[in-house]
């Protein structure tokens, strides 16, 4: 292998263009592919930025020529040679460099390298644990290169607006105090302090808020959070999350500042005007339309709420639901009628994973009638109140969900995104924003016989319904706002508690003792008594926003090192088994046993 001498890197892969024809230019990067045209060598290099095609003609050296005939996938290699136009039939318009050549009259192999487990120069189906064993390789990969620039881009993006906006960076802890009404938490053992346990933030929450009560006034952070719950495809044991907090401020002041960093986000990393005046919606109303409260509203399939025709129906299924206090609802998939059984099955079988009991469905013929093994329980009046106030029309084909809302609403709201997918009518290109707003501060735990905060104990109720919290909390609307990107929620905040009775008023309300209250956040709850000034914030899921900004399937695509979905990191084999001494220096028994 050669050493690098008196070779300077003169330009990176994608720089050179017509502009640069007569220059003698350094390049430096991988072999991605070589090719023997009848004695003349062409090779494409690569690094970080893009693609040169360099040239080796024994015409040129012969002993150059010779060298690189031993040349080979991934092989590490510095050219100096001049760059010449391609002639004319040769050109890529598809590529940066596509006009140009560099025809080699120096060549340094800098080092060699084993055939990778998979092709680096072509898209093919590779496992996830596979690429992430490889990631290093795998990142070598222009889409992947490219996600990770798009990341670095927005991170600085993101610090600009900020700062310009008057906001200050502020670190905080990693090791904090485990606090319930979240996720399960990460702990960390305490060597010093024999029994007792560290807990990985899974958010800044309390911290942020001491900085507003601080003086701090504007706060953010770019910052590590964990988690640890089943995982998914937008989800992942240590996620970054874009943090903020704002004193003297109301919702839309905060609604403000957020709308103006996306704007400038996605024209920093797409080139695109998505506005600064998104649209809004209760979540009462999301519900009923979509069954959700992160609502994908590219699409319509929006649900339809039959519950007063279903009353005085002979449908059983539909009246009793109706008449239990539950809910009837239905979806128009205009023009499916012609889905096949099986493809309707295939749905019931969908609708079932998510709390259905089965499916109901009619098909709507030429003739206006009804195909479907419930139409008979429905009389001609019914059935057409049902097709008007579903604009049903021939051809159509529509979906029923009968029992309690919570129930309907996940089904059909999963249901209608599903029918989305098959139908492709999900376009990765079109950004739909949408603020979720009014949400209940509480909602009822069936099997915990509790209220449980919506988003958080530190989220404030609306000052009109504060009265309510010591008798009726399950009444009470919250101060929070979601936003939401094509059905995914992006970000979430809201307006928080800044008077220390209310708070205990709300924890209270959660059924958290004034003695919990004071062992679990007692820190907060002084702190509250020092003048705490009004205040506000939001959090966002960096991944997950570059996962739709990139079109991604999977934030594990946009992060350099993920964890698969058992929470393992093929590459380094963690979690890993500790050496006993370690495990008793932290005073943890070393004899426990898979």
């Amino acid at each position: 292998m050669d050493f690098l001498g008196t070779m300077r890197r003169t330009h990176h892969n994608n720089n050179l263009n017509l502009a640069n024809v007569g220059e003698t230019v350094t390049l430096m990067g991988w072999v991605l592919r070589r090719r023997d045209h009848g004695g003349v060598i062409f090779i494409d290099l690569r690094d970080r930025e893009g693609l040169t095609q360099v040239v080796f003609n024994p015409e040129v050296n012969p002993e150059v020529h010779a060298k690189a005939h031993r040349l080979r996938s991934e092989w590490v290699i510095a050219v100096q040679g001049r760059v010449e136009p391609r002639p004319g039939d040769m050109a890529n318009p598809k590529l940066a460099t596509g006009e140009i050549e560099v025809l080699v009259d120096s060549l340094n192999i800098l080092n060699t390298s084993e055939t990778p487990p998979f092709p680096l120069d072509e898209e093919t189906e590779v496992s996830d644990n596979l690429r992430l064993q490889y990631r290093y390789l795998d990142l070598r990969k222009p889409d992947m290169t490219a996600n990770l620039m798009i990341r670095h881009q927005a991170v600085q993006s993101i610090r600009d607006y900020l700062n310009e906006k008057g906001f200050i960076d502020v670190e905080t802890p990693m090791l904090t105090k485990s606090t319930p009404e979240g996720a399960r938490d990460y702990l960390v053992p305490s060597r010093v302090n024999a029994g007792r346990f560290f807990a990985l933030p899974q958010s800044p929450q309390l911290f942020k808020q001491l900085l507003m009560i601080a003086g701090m006034d504007r706060y953010y952070q770019i910052v590590k959070c964990f988690r640890d719950e089943d995982l998914r495809a937008d989800r992942q044991p240590e996620f970054t999350q874009i943090d903020m907090e704002l004193s003297f401020v109301d919702e839309e002041q905060v609604i403000d500042v957020v709308e103006g960093m996306i704007a400038a986000l996605f024209k920093k990393t797409r080139d695109l005007d998505v506005g600064q005046s998104f649209k809004r919606i209760a979540y009462d109303e999301a519900m009923a339309r979509f069954g959700t409260d992160r609502p994908d509203t590219r699409f319509g399939l929006e649900l339809v709420d039959l519950t007063d025709i279903a009353a005085a129906c002979d449908f059983k299924v539909f009246r009793g639901a109706a008449e239990s206090g539950g809910t009837v609802r239905a979806i128009n998939a205009k023009g499916c009628a012609t889905f096949t059984r099986k493809e309707l099955d295939d749905l019931t079988d969908f609708a079932v994973q998510f709390g259905a009991r089965g499916l109901a469905w009619v098909k709507v013929k030429e003739d206006g009638s009804w195909q479907s093994p419930i139409a008979k329980f429905f009389s001609d009046a019914e059935r057409q109140r049902i097709a008007e106030t579903l604009e049903a029309a021939p051809g159509d084909l529509l979906f029923f969900g009968a029992d309690k809302p919570s129930i309907v609403f996940q089904v059909l709201g999963e249901l209608r995104c599903e029918l989305a997918r098959r139908l492709e009518m999900l376009d990765k290109n079109d950004f739909n924003f949408i603020w979720v707003t009014d949400f209940p501060l509480v909602e009822y735990d069936e099997k915990e016989k509790r209220f449980q905060a919506l988003h958080h104990p530190f989220t404030a109720p609306r000052e009109s319904d504060v009265d309510k919290l010591d008798e009726d909390p399950g009444s009470v609307y919250s101060r929070a706002y979601d936003l939401v990107l094509n059905g995914t929620e992006i970000g979430g905040g809201s307006i928080r508690i800044h008077d220390p009775k209310i708070q205990l008023k709300v924890l209270k309300a959660l059924s958290i003792t004034e003695e919990e209250a004071e062992e679990k956040f007692g820190f907060l709850l002084k702190a509250l008594q020092y003048g705490a000034p009004p205040h506000g914030g939001i959090a966002f899921g960096l991944d997950r926003l570059l996962m739709l900004i990139t079109g991604s399937d999977s934030i594990r695509h946009v992060i350099a090192f993920p964890k698969t979905q058992k929470a393992t990191c093929p590459l380094t084999d963690a979690p890993s088994r500790v050496e006993r001494k370690q495990l008793t220096e932290l005073h943890i028994r070393p004899d426990w046993k898979e």
